[in-house]
């Protein structure tokens, strides 16, 4: 009899359960309330002025036209993955003045990379990999679409876009003028900022941290290199691109067209980034 009692308590049960989910109110208009479970929570206002700060810090390059890759063939400072000089057409777009922080990465991530902090100098020691997921948590945050520069973004921009004078360097031929290396007497990074920027009032495009960009790296790839807005291989290699130069690399680093790569998934003391949006 308790088997009994039990089982007919149960489909009771049960039957009271769906009348009671059959009857509740549908959704509104008939459409789907999936993820009204998912609101958007509220935006932290401590993030929300690190964004802010860092927006106030974007500026704008007016696209245009230039000429990618080294600037004399003759030059022997040129490396052959520098070549073929080729014409490259970029919209305009927005660019960080600045590398990011190690002050913005701290506040934004709540993490300190390793090594000393120095809250004004670029934030060093973070892979590829993780200078996305600031960006995702930035426009998570902001509700803009900040990314990682392309190649050719970066180098128009460190060419002064169409106000270049044909520098060598971000902003001088001078490179003491306008990058730390490593024959300046502090072999570290330093706070952003300190050396003269270039023609677009940009700085530290030339030398202190290299800079990650969002291209797959190949050292062929100026020989089909798309002219307008290129995004760099389409398939994937094993390195990502960089730029710059840093406090550790010798002056032929710092030269605007220069070209290397790193592992995506790989870090170091004088890599660092900065962002760019449409």
């Amino acid at each position: 009899m308790k088997n009994i009692y039990a089982i007919v308590l149960g489909l009771l049960i049960s039957g009271s359960l769906f009348s009671q989910s059959t009857t509740q109110p549908g959704p509104p208009n008939g459409k789907s309330t999936k993820h009204s479970s998912e609101a958007k929570a509220p935006v932290d206002p401590k993030l929300l002025e690190v964004a802010k700060a860092i927006e106030a810090k974007m500026v704008k390059v007016d696209g245009g036209t230039f000429t990618m890759g080294c600037f004399n063939p003759q030059d022997t400072e040129c490396y052959f993955w520098e070549r073929p000089r080729h014409t490259v057409t970029i919209n305009t777009f927005y660019v960080s003045k600045f590398d990011v922080t190690q002050r913005e990465w701290k506040a934004l991530m709540g993490t300190t990379p390793a090594g000393k902090y120095c809250a004004d100098c670029p934030v060093v020691n973070i892979t590829w990999f993780e200078a996305e997921q600031f960006i995702d948590k930035l426009n998570q945050i902001s509700g803009k679409n900040y990314r990682l520069p392309t190649e050719a973004e970066w180098e128009y921009t460190a060419k002064g876009g169409n106000k270049g004078h044909g520098y060598k360097y971000a902003g001088s031929d001078d490179a003491n003028k306008v990058a730390w290396y490593d024959s300046i007497i502090s072999r570290e990074v330093h706070p952003v900022g300190q050396k003269a920027p270039n023609e677009l009032g940009i700085f530290d495009m030339s030398g202190d941290v290299w800079q990650w960009c969002s291209d797959w790296f190949n050292e062929k790839y100026y020989s089909n290199s798309p002219s307008n807005n290129p995004t760099g291989p389409s398939t994937a290699t094993k390195d990502r691109s960089l730029r710059g130069g840093s406090w550790w690399g010798p002056r032929r680093d710092c030269r605007v067209a220069n070209r290397d790569k790193y592992p995506p998934d790989s870090k170091d003391d004088d890599v660092g980034f900065r962002v760019v949006r449409n």
